[in-house]
């Protein structure tokens, strides 16, 4: 929707193909209107009055706001006229934990999970979502920052596979393993250096598969948390693998465990 058009509160909001809402005018009104939103990026450095309102009122609804630069901004736009504020719609609300974990006791089965620490490409995020949901895990989590989201871009690459599997975005994901613990969930990191091989671990009983980011795989905190460091077996000049594939393999040798 052009941002010079006048909106009213009772119209829907307009949002291009790919879940973006420009403008001022635009995000206020997505989020009077309860539209889910995955993010909010605000110009760095802007005093404006009414881009800090936009940043409180996204604050108290647990929308995260992101400092961007003009730059980024620009890279985003599809009008060229975002006035400082771009947000990224969410194409479905997002789970809880306890959620997912219900799922996996609604069906009596040991919940397999898989853990996402920092994946900020969106087609990585959309093909493990993919991955989880034909593998018969009972739900993704995510951190807050510094990872895609539900977006479009993401909905698209799924295949379709948001819509049938829940999705959790939590502050901290070291006290989100460690939560997962307590509630007796094996927590499987994938790491090249790992001290367990793939086809050693057991991954029939409850278990996390936490999948690192694509440059810098897991976090020292994350890693810390994970009851083994699983190795996957490298044979070729490569030595690592996409971190969608990586998923895929730990949960289909998990899902070939369970029908063991």
């Amino acid at each position: 929707m052009k941002e010079h058009t006048p909106l009213r509160r009772s119209a829907p909001v307009e949002t291009e193909n790919d879940g973006v809402i420009e403008g001022r005018n635009a995000v206020i009104e997505a989020l009077r209107a309860g539209v889910t939103i995955d993010k909010i990026y605000i110009m760095k450095g802007e005093t404006d009055a009414t881009l800090g309102h936009i940043a409180s009122s996204a604050r108290e609804k647990g929308v995260v706001v992101v400092d961007a630069d003009r730059r980024k901004l620009d890279g985003m736009s599809r009008t060229h006229s975002h006035q400082g504020v771009i947000a990224l719609a969410a194409v479905r609300e997002y789970a809880s934990v306890e959620d997912i974990l219900a799922a996996a006791r609604e069906k009596g089965e040991a919940p397999l999970i898989v853990v996402c620490d920092e994946l900020s490409d969106p087609h990585n995020l959309g093909a493990v979502i993919r991955t989880a949901e034909c593998a018969g895990a009972h739900g993704v989590i995510i951190p807050k920052r510094r990872s895609a989201g539900l977006t479009a871009i993401v909905a698209k690459t799924s295949a379709g596979a948001v819509s049938h599997l829940p999705v959790a975005r939590v502050p901290n994901i070291p006290s989100l393993l460690k939560q997962l613990k307590e509630e007796g969930v094996w927590v499987f990191g994938t790491a090249a250096d790992g001290n367990t091989t793939l086809y050693n671990a057991d991954l029939k009983g409850p278990a996390a598969i936490v999948i690192g980011s694509e440059g810098d795989g897991m976090g020292r905190l994350v890693g810390e948390q994970c009851d083994f460091r699983v190795s996957i077996p490298m044979k070729g000049h490569i030595n690592s693998l996409n971190a969608s594939a990586a998923a895929a393999i730990l949960l289909y040798e998990a899902v070939r465990q369970r029908l063991g």
